[in-house]
């Protein structure tokens, strides 16, 4: 449904708050919505995370980790971020200019989604038969954690949340993504009462992929957009009146994913090379990590739509205070996340997981280091997306993983877990010196 036909009762937030000029006061909504969504997220994470690891023991947790954390890898290796796609070419056809025009966009991104979930499930198959020895998976657990995998895949909604973002539909997109963390908790604690297996969680997690996907796209539904995605046919067509679509679509999906999928990498190394025992303390120590670092993910998505607007507007003042802003919010952020971990990282280790998984304080310090680093890049990432850099960004990308890589190389060997966290860390300097040096030397102008 076009702005210009949307009734009053409908009009988004985002076109009352931009009605006024006020473009930061419009991110800051946007993000009160994803904040309030995430922290409901991080209190039950905790809550589930917790269930999983007393239940299944370090070794079992472990598996359960090395499993999930494949899949997970597999999924955003083989997904398109076409999120950003949306936002990026929406937003003029959003206020009705070409209703036809968009409904080919929301059809042809969600064809994107459709055949990354069908390359990945064949893909998931073969990883499956090499890999499932070296982790210790049975024949019955893998074929739960292959049709866990599968599920993984076939619920992506990236096209979903690019229209909810793109209508500036943050509410609704929140109460989808709160589906996830409450359903998991929910079925943790009926696992852990009637069936303590780690089949069991993977059930559950699966289940809860699968209601968050429905919810997603019954809110498309909702605010009438579902039928614009029905109606708009012509995948040539959309790529002919869209021009650099596919090379938008392709850099930005291959850096995101990459960015996504190396956070992967380091659970999958640690489990390869020191076990499942290692892999589950090395994996809620890092969960916990990344939940302290949400955020940065938060700050990019409630900011991207407005500096893809100021981008487009040549606004380049709005555009620099922009930048300010959340490079600021970021790093206050990373300065608040330091002093959590250093200060009640232990002991919040030993309250979700048990006493066996105190040991991690170090690596949790260490990872959350990495998510500080991470956050000081979220503004220079989003305006480079934003002015057309993604290509670059993939380089960058590129270039992080294999300084992690190659410094674990040294530092795994030499000190486990730590050691691994140690190579994120230095990844995650990598990327936000290039980041910094692109943007403050490279004129704005897309590559």
């Amino acid at each position: 449904m076009s702005s210009a036909q949307r009734p009053p009762n409908l009009r988004s937030d985002g076109d009352v708050l931009r009605s006024n000029g006020n473009v930061l006061r419009s991110i800051g909504h946007n993000l009160g919505w994803l904040v309030g969504s995430r922290g409901v997220v991080a209190i039950l994470s905790l809550l589930y995370l917790g269930i999983a690891a007393r239940t299944l023991g370090v070794t079992g947790f472990g598996r359960f980790s090395l499993i999930t954390g494949a899949a997970q890898a597999l999924a955003t290796l083989v997904a398109f971020q076409s999120w950003q796609v949306i936002v990026q070419f929406g937003v003029g056809l959003s206020r009705g200019e070409d209703e036809p025009r968009l409904a080919r966009l929301f059809r042809g991104t969600a064809a994107l989604d459709l055949i990354s979930a069908l390359s990945g499930a064949a893909l998931a198959v073969a990883i499956l038969e090499l890999w499932s020895d070296a982790f210790g998976i049975g024949a019955t657990l893998k074929r739960a954690a292959l049709i866990f995998t599968v599920v993984q895949l076939v619920t992506i909604r990236s096209a979903a949340v690019g229209i909810l973002r793109l209508r500036d539909k943050f509410r609704l997109a929140a109460i989808a993504d709160s589906i996830t963390p409450i359903a998991r908790a929910v079925g943790a604690v009926l696992v852990m009462i009637f069936h303590p297996t780690v089949q069991a969680f993977l059930a559950v997690w699966a289940i809860a992929e699968v209601l968050t996907s429905a919810t997603y796209w019954g809110m498309v539904a909702h605010i009438g957009d579902l039928k614009l995605l029905w109606g708009g046919a012509g995948f040539k067509r959309m790529v002919r009146e869209n021009d650099g679509i596919l090379n938008f679509a392709l850099s930005t999906n291959a850096s995101s994913t990459l960015a996504l999928a190396s956070k992967q990498l380091p659970l999958l190394a640690v489990g390869n090379e020191l076990g499942v025992a290692a892999a589950g303390t090395f994996r809620l120590a890092a969960q916990l990590a990344q939940s302290l670092g949400k955020i940065g993910q938060l700050i990019s998505r409630a900011a991207f739509p407005e500096i893809v607007r100021a981008v487009q507007e040549a606004k380049d003042e709005t555009v620099r205070r922009l930048v300010l802003r959340t490079v600021l919010m970021s790093t206050v952020a990373g300065a608040v996340i330091m002093l959590i971990a250093v200060v009640f990282g232990k002991s919040v280790l030993k309250l979700v997981g048990g006493h066996v998984f105190g040991q991690g304080n170090v690596v949790l310090i260490w990872m959350a280091a990495a998510g500080a680093i991470d956050l000081v890049a979220v503004g220079l990432d989003t305006v480079l997306t934003a002015r057309g850099y993604a290509g670059r960004i993939f380089l960058i990308r590129i270039v992080s993983v294999a300084i992690m890589l190659a410094t674990a190389l040294v530092t795994l060997p030499l000190w486990g877990e730590v050691g691994m966290a140690v190579a994120v860390v230095a990844g995650s300097a990598a990327v936000t010196s290039l980041l910094f040096v692109i943007t403050y030397t490279k004129k704005p102008e897309p590559a």
